[in-house]
C-alpha cells in the first residue's frame, strides 16, 4: 500500500523556525505558492491550512513570539487552485462561529472552482476567549460541541446534495437554463433552517471532510462524520493502536472499516548522512526552542513572569501560582492541572538531568522521523505493509522551503521500495485519497451499508 503525504501550513509557531535566514514570510502569497508547488511536484495529496480566529496572547499580552494571524483560508486556497491542478486544498474552518448555509456554499464554492479538490477541517472551538471576537464568548457549552457541529455538517450536506447537476442545461437550445434546487427544511434544538443550495456539485460531489479530535468523543464524531482524521500518534506502536481503535469505531458507525482515513501529524528532519543525523535534530530543536520560547512555555504553566530566570539552569524552584492554565496560548496549552503537571516535569527532568529549555525540547516539540532519505523510507516500510497509517500529515520545520529534502529525496527514496505512488491516481481528491462516495450519495436511502465484519487487525498485533 503507497503511504501518501500531505503538508501542514501551521502559520508562527515554535515548531517553525521563523528566525532562519531561509525562512520566508507567515502571510505572504509567495510563502504559499512555493510550498504547495513544491507539495505538488512531490505528489502530495493535499495541502492543509490551520486556523486562528483569534491571535494568541501570553500573560495578557500578545504572544511576541507568534503573533502573525492568517489570511482566510479561502482567499489562499481559491488563488493557489489557480496555480494548480492536481492536489487536494483543505480549509480548516470552525463550525461554532460560521453559519452553516453560508460556510457550506463557500466550500461547495472553492469544490466547484478547483475541480473537485477541495476539503474541509471541522474543528468545534467553542471556549469564550476566542468567541469574544464573535460577540458568542461562551454561548455554547463545551459538552454540546460535538452534537452542534454534526448538525452543521448535517445542513452543509443539504445544501451540497439541493441541486441535481443533471438538471442543469449543456445545450443552449434547452427552454431554460436548469431545474430549482430542491429545497429544504432542517429543524433541531441548535437551528431551524429552510435553505437550498444553489450550486452544481463539482466532480467529487462534496467536499471531503477531515477531523482531528482525539478523545473518545472526537474519535466517535470522525467515525459516524468524516473521511480523513488527523492523529498525533506518530510512532508505530501508538498509529498501530489508534488505527484498529478508530476502525472499530468506524465499523461500529455502520461503515467499512477503511472509509476513515488516518493521516497523523509528522515532521522530517534529513541529513545526508548517518552521522550528522543527531547534529541536525539537536539544531533543529535549537532553533524551534530559543531561550526566550522556554521561558514562555514554562510561563504558561507556571502563570507568572520567569523575567530573568536563567532558561539553561532548573525548572522554578516555587510552585504554580495557577490551578489550571487558560486557552489564550491555543488548545495545545489548555486546561493543564499545573501543580501535578509541574511535579511531573521536575521528575523528568531530574531523572533525565534536563534543564529547563531541554525540558521544553524534550516534551514540546514533535519526535518525528529523523535519519538520511534511505533510513527513513526503510522505517516507513512497515506502515505500509501493516497499513497502520494512509498517510502523514508533514508539518515543515521550515517555511517555505522545508519540504525541499523530502520532496527531493526522501520521495525518491520512498518510490524505489514501492511505498509511494508515481503519479496521481485521479483528478479530485476523493479519487486520490482512495474514498468512496460522499455518505448522502451511496445508493437507496443515501447512507453506507452496516459492515458485517470487524476490522482487521495490523498483522504484528494478532495473537
Amino acid at each position: 500500500m503507497s503511504i501518501q503525504l500531505g503538508v501542514f501550513f501551521q502559520g508562527v509557531n515554535f515548531s517553525t523556525v521563523w528566525s532562519h535566514p531561509d525562512s520566508g514570510s507567515q502571510t505572504e502569497f509567495e510563502s504559499f505558492r512555493r510550498l504547495i508547488e513544491t507539495a505538488e511536484r512531490g505528489l502530495f495529496t493535499a495541502f492543509f491550512l490551520g486556523e486562528g480566529l483569534r491571535l494568541r496572547e501570553h500573560l495578557g499580552a500578545l504572544h511576541a513570539l507568534d503573533v502573525a494571524g492568517r489570511p482566510d483560508a479561502f482567499t489562499q486556497l481559491a488563488a493557489l487552485a489557480a496555480i494548480t491542478r492536481d492536489i487536494g486544498l483543505v480549509a480548516t474552518q470552525n463550525t461554532t462561529y460560521n453559519d452553516p448555509v453560508d460556510l457550506a456554499h463557500r466550500l461547495q464554492s472553492l469544490d466547484l472552482l478547483s475541480g473537485g479538490r477541495a476539503a474541509w477541517n471541522v474543528v468545534t472551538t467553542d471556549n469564550a476567549w476566542t468567541g469574544e471576537n464573535f460577540r458568542r464568548g461562551g454561548y455554547l457549552d463545551h459538552f454540546d460541541r460535538y452534537s452542534h457541529a454534526a448538525d452543521v455538517i448535517a445542513i452543509a450536506r443539504r445544501v451540497w446534495d439541493s441541486r441535481d447537476p443533471a438538471g442543469i442545461a449543456v445545450d443552449r437550445r434547452a427552454p431554460q437554463w436548469g431545474a430549482a434546487p430542491a429545497p429544504f427544511h432542517y429543524d433541531t434544538g441548535y437551528y431551524s433552517v429552510d435553505a437550498s443550495g444553489s450550486l452544481p456539485r463539482s466532480p467529487q460531489e462534496h467536499p471531503v471532510l477531515f477531523q482531528a479530535g482525539d478523545s473518545g468523543e472526537g474519535r466517535d464524531f470522525a467515525a459516524n462524520h468524516a473521511e480523513v482524521i488527523f492523529s498525533a500518534h506518530n510512532t508505530f506502536e501508538a498509529a498501530r493502536d489508534f488505527a484498529h481503535d478508530i476502525r472499530a469505531r468506524t465499523v461500529a458507525a455502520g461503515r467499512p472499516a477503511d472509509d476513515l482515513k488516518i493521516f497523523p501529524g509528522q515532521e522530517f528532519i534529513i541529513a545526508d548522512t548517518l552521522a550528522e543525523v543527531d547534529d541536525k535534530v539537536r539544531w533543529v530543536r535549537e532553533n524551534q526552542v530559543t531561550p526566550a520560547t522556554a521561558l514562555a512555555f514554562v510561563e504558561q504553566l507556571w502563570g507568572t513572569s520567569l523575567d530573568g530566570h536563567d532558561p539553561d539552569g532548573d525548572l522554578p524552584s516555587f510552585d504554580p501560582v495557577q490551578a489550571e492554565t487558560g486557552e489564550t496560548r491555543g488548545a495545545g496549552f489548555r486546561a493543564a492541572k499545573a501543580l501535578e503537571t509541574a511535579t511531573a516535569w521536575r521528575a523528568l527532568a531530574e531523572t533525565k538531568k534536563l534543564s529547563l529549555r531541554e525540558l521544553v525540547i524534550e516534551i514540546g516539540t514533535r519526535r518525528g522521523f529523523a535519519g538520511t532519505a534511505d533510513s527513513i523510507a526503510d522505517e516507513l516500510i512497515p506502515f505500509s505493509e501493516q497499513h497502520v497509517v494512509d498517510g502523514f500529515n508533514v508539518s515543515p520545520w521550515l517555511v517555505p522551503t522545508g519540504l525541499d529534502d523530502i520532496v527531493n529525496k526522501l520521495v525518491p527514496a520512498m518510490q524505489e521500495r514501492g511505498i509511494y505512488w508515481t503519479e496521481y491516481p485521479g483528478e479530485t481528491l476523493r479519487e486520490n485519497l482512495g474514498l468512496r462516495a460522499p455518505l448522502t450519495r451511496r445508493g437507496g436511502a443515501g447512507v453506507p451499508t452496516p459492515a458485517t465484519t470487524a476490522p482487521p487487525e495490523p498483522a504484528d498485533a494478532r495473537g
